[in-house]
């Protein structure tokens, strides 16, 4: 009877997204190992009765925490960035600042990192890694292609400019706050400048 009430009171206190946001908060701590019912239940103070009010197991859980983050980390930001109204060259130069954002920009790499790790190790993971890289790189290569860039030259400052927040986030330490500026111009030039012999329209 006490494990129903409990039950009954982590319903009302929590909702899926708290278990989702608590999910990811052990994955980067952690590992997904640890990202198991009874940890989480504990982190969050309730019973484990409480996570089966909003998901059918452990696997459910996994799957919508994936597909959370790669609403947030992917569907969110491209749209955030459409809506902004911004030019190829302007979207290119905001995104090249997408690593140094603060304290979110921390957390979301601390997360993508964590992903990745687990993406080594399974196949549903790989498989959503897989298709938000394949998304992101295509939005960068339709904005290079929109400052008349060949297709193939498009996708290489694509792939060129995708790796280097990628690093960044992986590096973060790495640099006083001057360097890390000075890389992220140098980018930016190296990026929108047409080599020798390249078209550009």
């Amino acid at each position: 009877m006490a494990e129903t009430k409990a039950s009954q009171s982590g319903r009302g206190q929590f909702g899926p997204d708290d278990w989702i946001h608590a999910a990811q908060r052990v994955l980067e701590s952690r590992s997904i190992d640890a990202v198991r019912v009874e940890v989480l239940a504990k982190e969050m103070g309730v019973t484990k009765g409480s996570f089966y009010w909003h998901f059918k197991d452990r696997d459910d859980l996994l799957r919508r925490m994936l597909a959370a983050w790669r609403d947030e980390a992917t569907e969110q930001i491209i749209f955030r960035f459409e809506s902004r109204g911004l030019s190829a060259r302007e979207l290119i130069r905001d995104l090249l600042t997408l690593p140094f954002r603060g304290a979110s920009a921390k957390e979301a790499a601390a997360t993508e990192l964590a992903i990745r790790a687990w993406a080594r190790r399974d196949e549903s993971a790989r498989s959503v890694l897989d298709e938000v890289d394949a998304k992101r790189l295509a939005y960068i290569t339709q904005c290079f292609r929109a400052l008349g860039f060949s297709a193939s030259e498009a996708r290489s400052r694509a792939f060129a400019l995708y790796s280097y927040e990628l690093s960044e986030s992986l590096l973060s330490h790495q640099g006083t706050d001057k360097e890390k500026s000075d890389r992220r111009a140098f980018m930016e030039r190296l990026l929108l400048t047409p080599l020798g012999g390249s078209k550009q329209a």
